[in-house]
């Protein structure tokens, strides 16, 4: 069953308690940022025998469609981490860097907007964020800012028609994918709530 967490506040304030170290109102936010705050200096991670070792360059890698968000919610983001010295990864925007990023990072922060499908680069991310969820056990946390995770699912406003002018070869992944990431237990936060 999927839990997915809409908290009557302002949209800042479920990230208030990274700042302000009280009780965890979001559960598995919470439990990713209680361990990240533990943590000190990069880790070995082993989660099976048949994962390679990986040593952690960043906690967290957010993706995100900066036109909706960038300046907005997520800069609000980045700085509640920053705050709680939790390692966001803020580096180039050069493909190959982006990739080894995501795949260094503890965590993936997903932050689906009206027009984060609208960019194929946003979507190869995407594949890339849930190819590591798959291959290394990164925890994937998706956040649906003003857009509901049924939208991501079912590919409906603007995610349809970004879709329908994606490249052939890539739709079928993307429909996957974003029907996997939009049935993980997550945030779902509208503007200005």
């Amino acid at each position: 069953m999927v839990h997915y967490f809409a908290p009557p506040l302002s949209v800042l304030a479920p990230f208030l308690f990274l700042s302000l170290g009280s009780t965890l109102l979001l559960p598995q936010l919470g439990l990713c940022v209680a361990t990240m705050a533990n943590s000190v200096g990069e880790e070995n991670f082993a989660p099976s025998l048949s994962t390679p070792i990986l040593t952690y360059e960043n906690e967290v890698f957010i993706s995100f469609h900066a036109e909706d968000t960038g300046t907005r919610f997520t800069s609000h983001l980045f700085a509640a981490l920053e705050r709680k010295r939790i390692h966001a990864y803020r580096g180039e925007f050069i493909q190959a860097e982006l990739m080894k990023a995501i795949e260094t990072s503890r965590i993936a922060v997903v932050v689906f907007s009206k027009n984060y499908a609208t960019s194929n680069w946003c979507l190869d991310k995407l594949v890339k964020i849930m190819e590591c969820k798959r291959v290394l056990n990164q925890t994937v946390l998706p956040i649906f800012y003003d857009v509901s995770p049924s939208e991501v699912r079912k590919h409906k406003r603007n995610l349809a028609e970004a879709i329908l002018n994606g490249p052939e070869d890539k739709v079928n992944i993307w429909k996957a994918t974003l029907k996997d990431v939009a049935n993980l237990a997550g945030l779902h936060l509208k503007p200005y709530q």
